[in-house]
């Protein structure tokens, strides 16, 4: 069962998911960092978990 897990972890993800994490995680950092910066600390970490959810997508789809 870990083994199957492990194996489709490592697997090549589909083009169309890896654009999409990227996409978000590139979104949340360019615009995390200013807004954390304005004082506006609540929509900064609420881009900074769009982000991090953007990359655990790219693990959970297989080709």
């Amino acid at each position: 069962m870990i083994k199957e897990k492990w194996d489709s972890y490592k697997a090549d993800t589909p083009s169309f998911w890896r654009k999409l994490g990227d996409g978000l995680l590139i979104v949340s950092t360019t615009g995390g960092v200013p807004a954390i910066l304005t004082k506006h600390e609540y929509i900064g970490i609420g881009l900074f978990l769009i982000g991090i959810v953007g990359k655990f997508l790219t693990t959970f789809f297989k080709k």
